[in-house]
């Protein structure tokens, strides 16, 4: 990583912590992800991102708000990142995805609250992301009880605006969901200054729609038999979209994609033929949480297709991109983000239907529900989709985790006994 210490002081974030952090990560990264063979070579990319994703980026923030534009953080992807961009305002990730944050968290928050919030609390009261110190405003979302009392918190350090998602998906509810986007909408264009028009919505609209169809592209991808990049990869790309310049990363992911389809072309895969191919399903996988997909690709596994809001959910549905007025054009706002199957529903047999669907198309071999530690909404869920899967003769292991290494052996003697089950 480049030296970007007087920005980092500048902003006021606790350097000397924050060198913890930078001297740990490229070595969780090199054994993860530079150790593996026959990686495609445009992937350069991304490890470059991941290299300097404290610097690069967190400075093309601030060169935005040095020319008056505003940036917002992000927790969720109900969010609507259209609204954000359409008014020139830069909507960014902040979910916390480390270890190294929880502790700062769990100075305000009780231990048995999950990690994602805990990290999400700590990155900002510690001073060691970037990102939480630069965004002018944080959004977040009632997606679970836990967030809902964390924005509370946060909220005394910058300001925060809460989207008030429904929790089933009735005409009502959908209909309650467009209120609120223009509610967000109002808020937006008085935080910037900037007045969003159906042109500027309809190019925002399209600029998003277009980094999700790269991200189909790439997964599309990953059904052939011959696997032409690891999960690993797969979600690392996925994390880095919620961080990265939407036009410059949806530009990079199609010339990865471009390489990937001569790989197909000539059967060349990174796995070998016998691996087994597993979904995972269950909670997001933030930055940098890549623990699971290490473990399951070292263990005789192929992680092929990921539901959940860093994998499918993330991408899947399109806004409609045909509607000529703010009205309509928020209405399909609204059909599109309802669309995401969060277990904050209720009932949400839609995620169960999306699984076994995903099982087919993707050929898979087993199924791994991971929830992550003192997450009630999909540790509950968890029991049904266990139960449905079983019932359609779909091999299936539930595991719970958090972001400590400490469980690590033990996951892998599991998973790797689940794996060693499917070749029976």
């Amino acid at each position: 990583m480049a030296d970007y210490m007087k920005m980092w002081k500048d902003l006021g974030m606790d350097t000397d912590k924050h060198d913890l952090l930078c001297e740990a990560l490229p070595q969780a990264f090199g054994d993860i992800y530079l150790s593996q063979e026959n990686r495609p070579e445009f992937m350069d990319y991304f490890n470059f991102v991941v290299s300097e994703i404290h610097g690069v980026r967190p400075m093309e923030l601030i060169e935005h708000q040095k020319k008056g534009g505003k940036v917002f953080g992000t927790f969720c992807v109900y969010v609507p990142d259209e609204i954000v961009f359409a008014a020139n305002g830069i909507a960014t990730g902040l979910c916390g995805g480390s270890q190294f944050w929880v502790g700062g968290g769990e100075k305000v928050l009780p231990p048995n609250v999950c990690p994602l919030i805990k990290a999400s609390v700590g990155a900002r009261l510690d001073g060691t992301c970037p990102f939480f110190k630069i965004a002018d405003m944080y959004i977040g979302e009632t997606t679970c009880d836990g967030k809902k009392k964390a924005w509370e918190i946060l909220a005394d350090e910058v300001p925060l605006y809460v989207m008030d998602l429904p929790q089933m998906k009735r005409a009502k509810d959908i209909n309650a969901w467009a209120e609120e986007i223009k509610d967000f909408k109002c808020m937006i264009e008085k935080t910037t200054g900037n007045t969003i028009t159906s042109q500027s919505l309809n190019e925002s609209i399209k600029l998003i729609n277009n980094k999700r169809k790269a991200l189909a592209r790439l997964n599309e991808l990953r059904k052939n038999e011959a696997l032409p990049i690891s999960g690993s990869d797969a979600l690392l790309i996925s994390q880095i979209a919620f961080y990265d310049d939407p036009t410059r990363f949806t530009e990079m992911l199609n010339k990865l994609c471009d390489e990937l389809d001569e790989r197909v072309k000539n059967k060349v895969s990174v796995f070998d033929k016998n691996a087994k191919r597993i979904l995972i399903t269950g909670t997001p996988m933030a930055i940098p949480n890549w623990k699971l997909h290490n473990i399951v690709e070292t263990s005789g596994g192929a992680v092929v297709c990921e539901e959940t809001c860093t994998g499918i959910r993330y991408f899947k549905n399109y806004v409609d991109e045909s509607q000529t007025t703010v009205d309509d054009q928020i209405n399909a706002l609204a059909d599109r983000y309802m669309n995401i199957n969060c277990a904050c529903f209720t009932p949400n047999s839609g995620r169960i239907d999306d699984i076994i669907a995903l099982c087919k198309e993707y050929n898979i071999d087993g199924v791994i529900d991971v929830n992550l530690k003192f997450c009630t909404t999909y540790d509950i869920e968890g029991y049904t989709v266990e139960k449905s899967l079983q019932e359609a003769g779909i091999p299936v292991i539930g595991i719970e985790t958090d972001y400590n290494d400490t469980d690590a052996q033990q996951l892998k003697t599991r998973i790797g006994a689940f794996i060693e089950i499917l070749e029976d």
